[in-house]
């Protein structure tokens, strides 16, 4: 997996390639921790990710929950594939994340 990261001012643009699963998202999950800091809006880019698995929706449910307990934070998930709707679909997740 791939992360590369855009910040502009207290917004943050996270773009993903690859598989999130059980190897990759303790590295995601780190990167979280260290740029979220004086963050108001983080964005996942998922146009490159190809799969994501429970480890993966683990960790975009604890950053959701980190942006919920900020002043004005807003966390979304944007340009997600079919597969990936499908498992959002299916976990409930759909319900919880703001998917564009």
């Amino acid at each position: 997996m791939t992360i590369n990261k855009t910040a502009d001012g207290d917004a943050l643009t996270i773009s993903l390639s690859g598989r999130l699963d059980t190897t990759t998202a303790p590295e995601l999950e780190e990167e979280l921790k260290s740029s979220l800091e004086g963050i108001n809006s983080l964005s996942f880019d998922f146009k490159e990710l190809a799969y994501i698995s429970s480890a993966g929706l683990r960790v975009l449910l604890s950053a959701q929950k980190t942006m919920n307990k900020k002043a004005g934070g807003a966390m979304k998930i944007k340009n997600a594939n079919d597969e990936i709707r499908e498992i959002f679909d299916v976990t409930g997740f759909s319900d919880i994340l703001d998917i564009e």
